[in-house]
């Protein structure tokens, strides 16, 4: 989603931010992923065949869809929840963090960063951006961009909890 967002950015800098978000969540970001899986027994060829839950393969097909064939300012509005999200949930479990939580100590710090956090203000700006002066209905499409990803959002960390899987 990022790399098609980069491509289909409207200027120079949003294109180098995006690929630059994309190369960090592909390497860094998975990295941390990765790293949380080896330390649980997970093999890499493991963790590559794990089929997605039923949530997050509609999530990542409505994300794609959108970077593929929707508005600049509506892709930007659906990956907003996603960015603005972690760095939230980052900064709640640094707030709250005990120390019998050592194990996420490193995700934590990842999504509850002052660097994650500029990463999310830019892309609330982005949208802010994008979004000043648009006719009424592209606006609508937007903000039903922005409330559809909150959605999906919220059912992710739902399904993390519930360990969600296909039913058949």
């Amino acid at each position: 989603m990022l790399s098609m967002a980069s491509a289909r950015a409207p200027d120079l800098d949003t294109m180098a931010k995006l690929a630059e978000l994309a190369h960090e969540s592909l390497h860094t970001e998975m990295s941390l992923h990765r790293a949380y899986a080896k330390e649980l027994g997970i093999l890499e060829a493991e963790l590559e065949a794990t089929e997605m839950s039923p949530t997050c393969q509609a999530y990542t097909d409505f994300l794609l869809r959108t970077a593929a064939v929707e508005n600049f300012a509506e892709i930007a509005a659906a990956l907003l929840p996603c960015m603005r999200g972690f760095y939230e949930v980052g900064q709640r479990l640094k707030t709250n963090a005990t120390a019998t939580e050592q194990r996420y100590t490193a995700w934590i710090y990842m999504y509850s960063s002052a660097e994650f956090a500029e990463l999310a203000e830019w892309c609330r700006s982005l949208v802010d951006r994008l979004a000043a002066g648009l006719p009424s209905n592209d606006l609508q499409r937007v903000e039903a961009a922005f409330i559809t990803s909150s959605r999906y959002e919220h059912a992710f960390w739902e399904m993390g909890w519930r360990q969600e899987s296909w039913p058949v």
